[in-house]
């Protein structure tokens, strides 16, 4: 059994799942609304614990089994960036990683934990070169997560970024995909290539900001503005339009942001055109975005499955199908090998 624990800053999700030989099974899943501060933003043992909290009512009501939590951190609170270097042997480039690391992250190294990864060997380019992925957390972050899963009699057994996790659970093994994750507080734009994340960017504009959008432009209350987001969307024939027009000019920010970092990828990393974005996240059930999407991005645009790669019992799949789009990193991080 491998779990998988996603925290994030409205709500916690857990996903179990069981492995054989023929692939990964769910086991158990549940979601929590929660109102408090996720680990990053909270000031003391108190509020640790009353997340640890809510996470072992979360842990014993979707009757997970195991106690080895794999756990995710915020995409923003992390940094992660693709670098070259010339063509080194595996061991030349944990080297070289420990020495450069400095240059590419805004807190001291010492403060850190580093990982990397060789995403590819550019053998045939002039000059070669090998292109690896370099990820860097706060130490301090690191330990807070540690600590609130071990509040709720927890242990945790691995620690990685929610954009890897997510790759993991939606990206098709031979692609290049663009997957893009609506929190309520950020944006996570990620570039998948064969599997593997190759590319991340972190954007403050969210689902609270289209919320926020929606409560000035109708002069509402933000739990009414919620309501209404939710039952219109990007439809053009509801309420007159009205909330879509409120929801545009929060969404022309998030797709430009998306066009940004395809050209980056293309003109820096030298990577090919996505082939189809893949939403997940609270806001991508909004009514018409998809359609809305499409045509601002040019690209073909889905909802991604999280349970793609899982077996489900037909009558849990039923069960879990409305809050699929909440599930993939959770799911992703309970796939680690």
């Amino acid at each position: 059994m491998s779990v998988g624990l996603d925290i994030g800053s409205k709500t916690i999700k857990i996903v179990e799942l069981a492995r054989d030989a023929s692939g990964f099974k769910l086991r158990g899943s549940g979601v929590i609304g929660y109102s408090g501060n996720p680990p990053e933003h909270a000031q003391d043992d108190k509020e640790l614990g009353s997340l640890a909290t809510a996470i072992k009512k979360l842990h014993r009501e979707a009757n997970i089994s195991s106690r080895e939590i794999a756990v995710a951190l915020p995409e923003p609170q992390v940094f992660t960036r693709a670098i070259k270097f010339p063509p080194l042997n595996d061991q030349e480039v944990a080297s070289a990683v420990k020495w450069e690391a400095e240059q590419y992250i805004p807190i001291p190294v010492s403060e850190a934990v580093i990982q990397h990864q060789i995403l590819e060997r550019r053998e045939a380019e002039s000059p070669p070169e090998v292109l690896v992925l370099l990820v860097a957390a706060p130490k301090a972050l690191i330990e807070k997560y540690i600590r609130v899963i071990e509040l709720a009699g927890l242990n945790v057994v691995a620690v990685e970024t929610e954009l890897m996790a997510l790759v993991r659970a939606l990206a098709p093994p031979d692609q290049t995909v663009l997957l893009v994750d609506f929190g309520a507080r950020s944006t996570d734009i990620a570039i998948a290539k064969n599997g593997q994340l190759a590319f991340t960017r972190s954007i403050p504009t969210a689902g609270e900001a289209f919320t926020r959008a929606v409560a000035q432009s109708l002069g509402v209350q933000v739990a009414q503005a919620e309501e209404y987001k939710r039952a219109y969307g990007f439809s053009e024939s509801q309420l007159e339009g009205k909330i879509k027009s409120a929801l545009d000019p929060v969404f022309t920010i998030i797709n430009e942001e998306i066009k940004k970092a395809i050209h980056f990828y293309q003109a820096e990393e030298k990577g090919e055109t996505p082939k189809s974005v893949i939403v997940s996240g609270g806001s991508s059930g909004l009514p018409e975005m998809i359609g809305a999407m499409t045509r601002s991005l040019n690209l073909e645009v889905v909802i991604g499955n999280p349970f793609a790669k899982v077996l489900v019992d037909p009558a849990v799949a039923k069960t879990v199908a409305p809050y699929a789009p909440l599930y993939p990193i959770s799911v992703g991080l309970a796939m680690r090998r």
